[in-house]
């Protein structure tokens, strides 16, 4: 009977690579098909799996990663030391991952590069919560415009705790004069996930804005971004 039993136990491996080799066929196919947009988050994450982890059933992997995370947006913007610590994450599946969040930046990227902002602000919008949207702590980054409103540059100019990314009057305007920037659009974000700007925030953007009109720098607008949406300064009459 336990030598039955052995057979059965040795005839069951192949079987179970079988099944998780034809699951990942079946889900490829499913996705070139072009129906990209049925998938779950974890389907979605099990597929850029597959790349970087070839011999194991990824799924429940794909699954613990998005609870632990929040989603799948999440799991694609969460720190990299943080996945490095993940249990069953490979140094090629951190890569793997964050390949994906940079592809997802440089895209949203060139939808506002070497264009005027103010013709294309939502693909601003898409730009700056795709790169900050679900950061883990707080960031304070400055675009920097031409004459013509294009973007100069972009910058991270603060990052602090999960509340606080502290920013100087005199180190913006410094970059500002370097840059030779005409125009300045602030973003921060919100790892809280509530794009509502605190009091702490309209202080701060009022003192920046007095440092930059004595050098007739014009701040446009100070965007804070949060995972359940955005909130613009010049929107709720705060500028």
């Amino acid at each position: 009977m336990e030598e039955f039993l052995e057979g059965f136990e040795e005839a069951k491996i192949p079987f179970e690579k079988k099944h998780a080799s034809g699951h990942r066929e079946r889900l490829r196919d499913k996705f070139l098909s072009g129906s990209p947009e049925s998938f779950a988050d974890y389907e979605l994450l099990e597929l850029l799996l597959f790349m970087a982890i070839p011999r194991r059933d990824v799924k429940p992997l794909a699954k613990d990663l998005i609870a632990e995370f929040g989603s799948y947006a999440a799991v694609l913007s969460a720190d990299v030391r943080r996945l490095r610590a993940y249990k069953g994450l490979s140094d090629a599946a951190v890569a793997a991952i964050k390949s994906v969040q940079a592809s997802a930046i440089y895209l949203a990227r060139a939808e506002v590069a070497d264009k005027p902002v103010v013709s294309g602000w939502q693909a601003l919008i898409d730009y700056v919560r795709t790169g900050m949207a679900h950061q883990q702590r707080e960031q304070f980054r400055v675009i920097f415009l031409n004459r013509k409103n294009k973007i100069i540059t972009d910058e991270v100019l603060g990052e602090g705790t999960v509340d606080h990314a502290p920013v100087y009057p005199r180190e913006l305007v410094k970059r500002c004069l370097e840059l030779s920037a005409t125009a300045i659009i602030l973003v921060h974000n919100h790892p809280s996930g509530d794009p509502k700007p605190s009091k702490g925030d309209i202080a701060m953007t009022k003192e920046l804005i007095k440092a930059c009109s004595n050098l007739d720098i014009n701040v446009h607008d100070h965007i804070v971004v949060g995972k359940y949406g955005h909130c613009s300064f010049k929107n709720m009459g705060l500028l």
